[in-house]
């Protein structure tokens, strides 16, 4: 392959790998984790009152709907204690180590 073709494979990879990046922006995925593991799996845990959920529960995108569309509809109160950057923090952990990510993941 001469050096063109390798170059554009080179952009072609940078802006797909941004492309991902921005559909999750805005969160810090080490506090959302900090945040699921103080908050959330208190009712996401084996045998607990929402059933297990991790990271790995949900594809990106389904946990990306989740947060847009959902909104914890079980139990929409809950969300009522975080502020809008916590959930974001939240929403990127998740997304972060969902299923089809780079980095699947439980919540350990």
């Amino acid at each position: 392959m001469n050096r063109k073709g390798k170059l554009l494979i080179c952009i072609l990879l940078l802006i797909s790998a941004a492309t991902v990046a921005v559909a999750a922006s805005g969160g810090n995925s080490k506090k959302g984790k900090y945040l699921y593991k103080k908050s959330c799996k208190t009712c996401h845990d084996e045998g607990a009152e929402g059933g297990k959920l991790t990271p790995l529960s949900k594809t990106q995108k389904q946990w990306d709907l989740f947060f847009d569309k959902n909104k914890h509809k079980a139990k929409p109160a809950v969300w009522k204690d975080y502020s809008d950057q916590d959930l974001k923090d939240i929403q990127q952990f998740l997304f972060d180590h969902a299923a089809d990510s780079d980095q699947p993941q439980t919540c350990g």
